[in-house]
């Protein structure tokens, strides 16, 4: 009996020992997720909005750039220079911009940016989109930062409801083409 008297002490030792190995390990993950749930910017849109407003609008730029090629080191990279953030927060960053651009806002210091923007007014998207019209040989392409499908319809309604002068102003507001070039744009779309 004395013989297994000592294997079982230690067998009943290294049982203790795992245990509070094992309960050890189950608090650390606990205090992990807790840190992670009350760490702020959680939500992705959110993430994306305050990291693009770290960046001056040339880094904006480029790392919308990188971005686009495909170069997702290369903008963590960029990204971590720029803001100083760490690596595992300028690649959440760099991820979270992806996938849900940002435009590029001018900071105006003492200004809060409001709620209602004009739609009106012109917005910079991180990407390029391009407007095509064309009416028998002739074609025009309008390719601008500041229009989207949103912006582009509403400018082709004005055109085929007989307000061609507006649309060509709308048109002028959301490119970089001169009011003649916009009107023969707009002349176009009119049916």
């Amino acid at each position: 009996m004395e013989s297994l008297l000592i294997p079982l002490l230690i067998l009943a030792l290294v049982g203790a020992g795992v245990l509070l190995a094992a309960r050890a390990v189950g608090r650390k993950t606990l205090e992990s997720r807790a840190e992670t749930a009350s760490r702020p910017g959680r939500d992705p849109m959110e993430l994306a909005r305050t990291s693009a407003a770290k960046l001056s609008q040339e880094q904006h730029r480029r790392l919308y750039a990188l971005i686009a090629q495909g170069q997702a080191m290369g903008a963590i990279k960029l990204y971590l220079e720029a803001t100083g953030d760490g690596l595992r927060a300028s690649r959440d960053a760099v991820g979270a911009l992806a996938s849900h651009p940002q435009p590029f806002r001018p900071e105006v210091p003492g200004q809060q940016p409001s709620e209602d923007d004009d739609d009106d007014a012109p917005q910079r998207f991180a990407y390029r989109y391009r407007a095509i019209a064309s009416k028998g040989d002739v074609t025009r392409e309008v390719s601008s930062n500041m229009l989207n499908d949103e912006i582009y319809g509403r400018i082709r309604t004005m055109a085929r409801s007989g307000d061609p002068e507006a649309a060509a102003e709308a048109l002028t507001r959301h490119s970089d083409i001169s009011i003649k070039q916009a009107r023969e744009f707009i002349a176009l779309l009119e049916d």
